[in-house]
């Protein structure tokens, strides 16, 4: 077991950097589940449908955070490797439309690359996709004296690309960048060391964000990746369950022919793809460093996108090819697979919760009976400990906007639960790599909604029974679920533009074209 060292980090890269004593990590497990059992077997119950909601969500949290535990119990395993490992390699950047400028970003970084063997490819899906830079692409490769694989044939979107150029490339190992993913030059050497074990089937590192300061949603989004590029992924490595994340990767091309090449009947092709190399026996690894450098979505329409895409695609797994049936799998796999995809369903138990208070504010009803104080007693050390453990496993990094993205996208994860109950089709949509502007209010009219509804509920509960303590209570736990669903709210908005924006816009505007 090689540990990884503070020293191998940039500063910058601190979510990578984390730490948290197991023995905090077992007295979390304990609170978890001693003030599960309080809620489901303590109190005296009311409204038998409110509590059985109640203890549904429950359950899922405990579940949620269980496996969390779990899996950041020990982060410092990494396999052995071998540097002087050098078989060849074919580089893939896969492009669907995406500005020529940036594809040339990559390429040229691409080409840099320190590594003994390699060769890289545009994998060029523009004219398929019927974008109008696909000529340009090629030009690109022309004039970098690249590989360039035009796709004249669609199908199977981004898998397909991928699995088109598996037939026209023969290097017994592909690394995979998207359009916007700049490698770093020491990408090959730090990640091919790992298949000197015959094994090892991919090898998958960060997709970090190097535009996460450029506004809300980019911060937002990278907060939100910081939490699984960090502790997560680390974690991974221990049970050889490392998702498979689409970029930024190396794979071992028998194994991924083995398997039919990556999945193109799900959106999620490279989370199913993984699975699927993990069925066969094969190793995977999490290489903690960032090697590659890509685009967070800039607006808050790309980033629904996203989101929604993710969703449907881990749901899918969960139903279709739900991992827990599987004998090739261990259970430490199977855990973590489950854990991934299920993750997904949050969305659901955090709309119920937030239902309740509600539903008390119309009619009365409560979950069970019980003082505003000793929920308080019994809530507080869990919520306390478990975000504690959260915010340490990763550097303090996850940020409030984090969560609260992750908690005020369950009307994402109810839609794609919908859409894959009804059985809707859904296409790969690539993340948009400049931002799209305008208002986005209306993908966050549930949200607006809850408001409103909020508020009226909250008139006819102090109407009906005046400022008492159980009024009080539901209060709080709305004006909690306001709070948290605000930056979702404000993210929708179109920004404000700063003065010197305007000013550069209005010079443009009136600027005389050129001769």
């Amino acid at each position: 077991m090689t540990p990884y060292t503070k020293t191998a980090l940039p500063s910058k890269m601190s979510f990578l950097f984390n730490n948290i004593p197991k023995f905090l990590v077992f007295v979390d497990i304990v609170i978890a589940i001693i003030y599960t059992f309080i809620l489901t077997f303590w109190f005296q119950v009311s409204n038998v449908y409110l509590f059985s909601a109640l203890i549904v969500g429950q359950a899922f949290s405990l579940w949620m955070a269980l496996t969390f535990l779990y899996t950041i119990w020990d982060m410092s395993y990494m396999p052995e490797g071998d540097d002087s490992f050098s078989e060849p390699v074919d580089v893939y950047i896969t492009v669907a439309g995406e500005p020529t400028n940036i594809v040339e970003e990559t390429l040229v970084a691409a080409l840099a690359m320190e590594y003994p063997k390699f060769s890289v490819y545009l994998l060029n899906d523009g004219f398929v996709a019927k974008k109008d830079n696909w000529k340009e692409i090629e030009d690109l490769a022309i004039k970098y004296g690249a590989g360039c694989i035009t796709r004249t044939v669609p199908g199977g979107a981004k898998a397909g690309n991928i699995n088109n150029a598996l037939k026209n490339t023969t290097s017994p190992f592909v690394a995979i960048f998207d359009a916007d993913h700049i490698p770093h030059k020491d990408f090959l050497q730090k990640t091919m060391r790992y298949f000197a074990d015959e094994k090892m089937a991919f090898v998958q590192s960060p997709q970090y964000y190097k535009n996460y300061a450029t506004n809300y949603v980019t911060r937002g989004a990278w907060d939100q990746q910081s939490l699984f590029f960090g502790s997560i992924l680390k974690g991974k490595n221990r049970h050889n369950a490392v998702s498979m994340c689409g970029t930024n990767m190396v794979i071992r091309r028998e194994p991924l022919i083995a398997v039919g090449g990556m999945c193109d009947t799900n959106i999620a092709e490279d989370f199913v793809t993984g699975l699927m190399i993990h069925k066969l026996g094969y190793k995977s690894t999490y290489v903690p460093e960032v090697l590659a450098e890509g685009l967070a979505p800039e607006d808050f329409l790309s980033y629904y996108k996203q989101q929604l895409r993710w969703a449907r695609g881990s749901l899918e797994v969960l139903f279709k090819y739900n991992p827990i049936f599987s004998r090739k799998l261990t259970w430490a796999q199977k855990i973590q697979y489950m854990s991934s995809a299920s993750y997904y369903l949050s969305g659901i138990f955090v709309i119920m919760n937030a239902i309740i208070p509600i539903i008390f504010f119309f009619t009365g009803s409560v979950p069970f009976l019980i003082s505003t104080m000793a929920l308080a007693i019994v809530f507080i050390p869990y919520i306390f400990l478990l975000i504690y453990s959260l915010q340490l496993s990763t550097n303090f990094t996850y940020s409030f906007q984090a969560i609260a993205f992750s908690m005020a996208s369950w009307s994402i994860h109810v839609r794609a639960l919908y859409e894959l109950i009804i059985g809707r089709k859904s296409g790969f949509a690539i993340t948009s790599k400049t931002a799209i502007k305008g208002n986005f209010i209306k993908l966050v009219r549930p949200h607006i909604a809850y408001y409103v509804i909020a508020l009226i509920g909250l008139g006819v509960a102090l109407f009906r029974e005046g400022l008492s303590a159980s009024v009080s209570t539901n209060m709080a736990w709305v004006l909690l679920n306001v709070v948290i669903f605000y930056p979702f709210i404000k993210a929708s908005l179109p920004e404000k533009e700063s003065k010197e924006e305007a000013a550069v816009v209005t010079t443009n505007a009136y600027a005389l074209p050129k001769r």
